[in-house]
């Protein structure tokens, strides 16, 4: 395993020691921001309810980062933590498909590997499930081959890292061409201050590390990933009052994430070049979302209905793991509109109006 400088390895242990010794469960947080999650789907609602305690009561998370219809593909979850979300993928993916969680905490890897035995039986077939000792900035140092996995999930995990550009990098290589980093996490509207970035309470409740999104949004680009997408924003409560003094006006967020790694050999949009809009038709095969697809805040898709988006929309979904549920055809039809992707800053004063509205 590569070296690691002396700042990083404080941030480890910081965390290390927060979520191996410090939280007992989830009730010592401090913070909603690894609880902020909104409901899951009936389907993942109805899977959590047969995976282990020990695996669920150890859970932290701040959204509900693991996409439907991934049938057989194969998952990696960064920062797996407990193993919820993993055994969740299990189910989802199964028996054909696969699924990795990498993480540096031994207690919580422990408790993941512990109850694989017992899920098993639950399931009815034996799942090609593995937890990996390692650090989410060294994926392929850990275990994981380049180009090797359809969908990286991760859950309120990647703000912990000292080097994110590192974790985008890492997931990059170790998708496949058209793969997603599905994954959600904390992001805050203005930079923080350093007194906020070292405080060891803050790093570990996600807050600390937590990278001003617009920020994020640029460094993606700059690594290769198609425009970030969002799925969903809330805004996240601090609940201390001390440490709501030292964050000051600064607002928290957990925003899910949709990043496409661009594959030019997918398929091509069937129009005239120059084309402005396409037509999206969803036919259904995705348990649990059957009759209505949410791509993402702007683009969401009824079963059996042609829908006219925005052709980079198109392109981006006709060339990504999704395509096999979708048919698409583009039109150049110059002066016909679609709506313009909302700007991830309104979606997160939209998310603090409603928090406030509660």
């Amino acid at each position: 395993m590569a070296s690691l400088n002396n700042a990083n390895s404080q941030v480890y242990d910081s965390v290390k020691t927060y979520y191996g010794k410090v939280l007992e469960s989830s009730k010592d947080l401090k913070t909603s921001a690894c609880t902020a999650a909104s409901r899951p789907p009936a389907k993942i609602l109805s899977i959590i309810d047969k995976i282990p305690d020990a695996v669920t009561s150890k859970f932290y998370g701040c959204g509900n980062p693991i996409p439907l219809g991934i049938q057989g593909k194969d998952i990696l979850d960064l920062g797996s933590g407990s193993g919820r979300d993993c055994y969740v993928a299990a189910a989802l993916v199964g028996a054909s498909g696969s699924v990795t969680g990498i993480d540096m905490t031994d207690e919580q890897l422990e408790t993941a590997r512990s109850s694989i035995a017992e899920y098993a039986e639950t399931l009815g077939f034996q799942p090609q499930m593995r937890f990996l000792t390692g650090y989410i900035e060294m994926i392929a140092a850990a275990g994981v081959a380049n180009e090797s996995i359809d969908v990286c999930i991760s859950n309120c995990v990647v703000n912990l890292s000292p080097n994110k550009r590192l974790v985008l990098e890492g997931v990059f290589a170790a998708l496949r061409a058209g793969g997603e980093f599905y994954f959600s996490d904390v992001y805050a509207d203005s930079q923080l201050d350093e007194s906020v970035r070292t405080h060891e309470v803050l790093l570990g409740e996600c807050i600390g590390g937590a990278l001003f999104a617009g920020e994020f949004e640029a460094m993606a680009r700059e690594i290769g990933f198609a425009a970030p997408r969002v799925l969903s924003v809330a805004h996240i409560e601090i609940h201390d009052q001390e440490l709501l003094q030292l964050v000051g006006q600064t607002k928290f967020y957990s925003i899910t994430y949709r990043l496409f790694k661009p594959n030019p050999a997918g398929c091509q949009l069937d129009s005239a070049a120059g084309q402005e809009v396409a037509v999206v038709t969803y036919h259904g095969g995705i348990e649990g979302e059957e009759e209505r697809y949410v791509f993402d805040v702007d683009n969401a898709f009824e079963r059996d209905v042609s829908a006219i988006v925005a052709a980079d929309t198109a392109e981006l979904m006709a060339q990504s793991w999704v395509a096999g549920f979708f048919t698409f055809k583009g039109l150049a039809m110059p002066g016909v509109g679609v709506k313009e992707a909302t700007p991830t800053a309104l979606l997160m004063q939209g998310a603090y109006e409603r928090s406030r509205d509660d």
